[in-house]
Formats: C-alpha cells, structure tokens, sequence
C-alpha cells in the first residue's frame, strides 16, 4: 500500500474527542499530508466514541460505507480507528473490520508511525495507556479558531457504574501547570480569543499544591486571551477557590456544566455518583451566592435500573428548582464491562422514551426562558464564523448563547451587543460598540 498523501479525521462524540481529531490532524499536516474530504481522503481516521450503546456497531457500519463508496470510485483508502471503541475493542477491529491502524486516545501521538508500518502491508495497533504524558510529542499549535479547546486532564476516577470512562481513558491524569500555560498562549499566538479547559473531570486537575482555580487566575493574565470556559466538572471536585474564581476573575465566564444526572438519592447511590441531591443544590446555591448572573447546564440519565415513576419526578422537580439555561439529557444505555450493566430491573425502552421527552420538554422550557430574560442585556459577543445570511455574522455570548447578528465585525473581534430578541436556541443581537482589541 502507498504511504497516504492526503488524509481526513472524522471525530464524534465529546469536546475532548474534538480536540483529540484536531490534534490527529495537526500530527498528519506535520507529517507532510494534505486535509481532504473524507471521500477524497488517502488516509481516514475514524475517531471514536463509546459512550452510548452500539457505539461499536456504529464504527463497524461506518468502515463498511467508507469501503463501499470508495470501491465504487476504485480506491481502497487506508482507515485508522481511533478513540475510546479503539481502546475498548483493540485486536478485535483489526480481526473483524480488517482496517489498517487502530490506536488508542491516549496514543495517538504514535499514528505517523503506525500509518508508516500499514504502508508496509501489515496492520499497526496501539492501545497502551502510559503514565508519561503524550502531549509533548504533539506539534505546536499554528492556526486555530477564534474559540478553542485545551485539554488540560484526562481519566476518571470516579467509577460511576453506568461509565466506560475509566476503562477507556484510564485512571485522572493531569498535564503540568507549565505546560498548559505554554500551550494556551500557542493557542493565543495561533488566533484564540477564548480557551475551553477539557478534561473527563477537568475540575480534579492539580500539579502540586495547584487546582483549577489557580490555572484559571495564571490563564486569565495570558495577553491576548479573552475568555476561559472548562468542562466537565464533578460536583465533588467543584472547590471554593473554583467558586471564588467565578466571582473574582473577569475572563471565567459566567457559565457552569455541573452534571447531576439524576434528581433520586436512591439512583445516585446505585450510579455510584458520590453526591446528593441536597448537597448538589446547596452547591448550586454557593455558585449563585458568588455569581448570580451565572448559567447553569447539567447531565441527565432517564431510565437507570430501577428507576421508579417516583424516582424519575424527583429528576422533574430538581430541574424546576434550578433552572438550567442548557442541559444534556440520554436514556441509560448499558456499557458492556460496566457494573449497571448487569444491574436487575432494567427499563423497558418505551418507558425511558416517554420520561426523555417529559425531560427534554422541561429543559427546552427552561433554556427558553433564560434567553427570553437575556433580552435587553448589553454584553460581549466573540465572533466565531459568519452566518447564512448576507452581513450576518454568528458568536457567542459570555453565557454560552449562540448570537446572530449584522455586523462588519471580522472573525475573533469581541463586540458589545444588545441582545434584541430571543428564540429556543439563540439570540439576535443589535451591535454597539466594537473592541478595538
């Protein structure tokens, strides 16, 4: 097989996931290859995710379209799989699905040369998960977008039973204090004006006697940078020097995705969630007493083994009591290796639908809400990348709104806007005054 000139990385699933393709692509550019369409591509890197259920069925039907349509143009591009199905099924893909490459999340600073040993004819697999961190065999940040995500933590240790995390990203692990702030002014140099923190539990990241509040209030004198955003946090980890940076530090914004997944303690204790539902709402409270203005999104799981009718309005009326501007919400879906999994009393399916759409229909009532009573107010609006529309350009408010507006404003230029109008998913903005930064 000839060494690939041309390659495509086609990314799902979370934010880190995101980052991880963007990383991929990056080592791939370096390496002298050129970023295609996925049908034109030499080289098709499938990273994977495998938090829902037939995740792995996904992977296996993807490689086979791939195939098909490529066949049907008379080439046989090499595929890579990677991410979290790589790491969970390993040799079992290059038996099955016959690909070229399969490698890990936490080795994929290797795939250069597992492409290199497929161009010789025989499959390359990397599934280790080493202690020494690969971000430092990865190439410097050149060009990015306006907003851009820097993983700063990766691996759980919480164990929650529904989660195949811990499996397939290993044990927490955080990268050094000095080099996330080298990456992050990289990240400034190549064009960010706003940095998203990310890790599986970005809020038990430390290096020595450093948290997250420290490396939020070390970013937030970074030249250049605008904006700090992380995600996703456990309500255990969320510390008061995390609580007072929301209070004392400008470029924090004022947006918070604490994850409850659900409104019973008998179901936290069964998911093995370490918190209660008192205590996730006394946190709320502390949140709120620092910052008032701040939003608020969550994760939620319907359907978990033996959730009763009860148990499920319990979910109901805590997502009454906080108001979410944002949410998440999936029915359980069984992992395999994972302790629900074999848990008794498993919901029928038309059962979790029914109590998804009841979910979804009162967190779609409160994101509304939040942006009906953002209207009128006069914030700073990032500009991401323009809109439909002729003049239109499309950003994001200090809330994590989507903004659409007219404007001759260039992408990655911060604009203080009106937000005139309000509708289930975005805003329309009226601009005022333009930062000269």
């Amino acid at each position: 097989m000839p060494a690939p000139k041309t390659f495509a990385v086609k990314s799902f699933g979370c934010q880190m996931n995101m980052y991880d393709g963007d990383r991929m692509a990056e080592l791939m550019t370096a390496e002298g290859m050129t970023a295609v369409d996925p049908a034109e591509a030499d080289l098709v890197v499938l990273n994977t995710c495998h938090i829902r259920e037939k995740a792995t069925e996904k992977v296996y039907s993807d490689i086979g379209r791939l195939r098909k349509a490529a066949r049907a143009e008379g080439r046989a591009p090499m595929i890579a799989v990677a991410g979290c199905v790589a790491q969970a099924e390993g040799e079992e893909i290059v038996a099955r699905a016959k690909v070229d490459v399969v490698v890990g999340p936490q080795a994929y600073h290797n795939l250069p040369a597992l492409v290199r040993q497929a161009a010789t004819g025989t499959a390359a697999l990397d599934t280790d998960m080493p202690l020494l961190s690969k971000f430092g065999r990865l190439p410097t940040r050149r060009r990015v977008a306006p907003s851009a995500f820097l993983t700063v933590q990766e691996g759980c240790d919480k164990f929650c039973t529904y989660c195949v995390v811990p499996y397939t990203r290993g044990a927490e692990l955080s990268r050094p204090f000095a080099a996330i702030v080298d990456e992050a002014k990289a990240l400034v140099d190549a064009g960010a004006r706003e940095i998203t923190l990310l890790g599986q539990n970005v809020n038990a990241w430390s290096d020595g006697d450093r948290g997250l509040h420290d490396l939020i209030r070390a970013l937030d004198r970074v030249s250049g940078l605008a904006r700090i955003r992380y995600t996703t946090s456990h309500p255990n980890d969320l510390t008061q020097g995390l609580i007072d940076a929301h209070r004392d530090v400008e470029s924090l914004m004022p947006f918070l995705h604490l994850p409850v997944q659900a409104g019973s303690d008998r179901v936290l204790r069964a998911m093995n969630r370490s918190h209660t539902r008192d205590s996730y709402l006394r946190l709320i409270e502390r949140i709120r007493a620092a910052r008032p203005d701040i939003a608020l999104s969550g994760d939620f799981i319907v359907g978990f083994p033996g959730e009763t009718e009860a148990e499920f309005a319990e979910t109901l009326s805590l997502v009454d009591a906080v108001g979410y501007a944002q949410a998440f919400s999936f029915k359980y879906s069984p992992r395999p290796g994972t302790p629900a999994a074999t848990l008794p009393d498993q919901i029928a399916p038309e059962v979790m639908d029914e109590r998804l759409q009841r979910l979804q229909a009162a967190l779609n009532r409160d994101q509304h809400a939040f942006n009906q009573a953002s209207v009128g107010r006069t914030c700073a609006v990032l500009i991401e990348r323009r809109g439909k529309l002729p003049g239109q350009m499309l950003g994001k408010s200090p809330w994590l709104q989507s903004v659409h507006m007219l404007t001759d404003a260039s992408i990655g230029t911060v604009v203080e806007a009106t937000l005139a109008d309000a509708g289930p998913n975005s805003l329309a903005g009226l601009e005022r005054i333009r930062d000269a930064a």
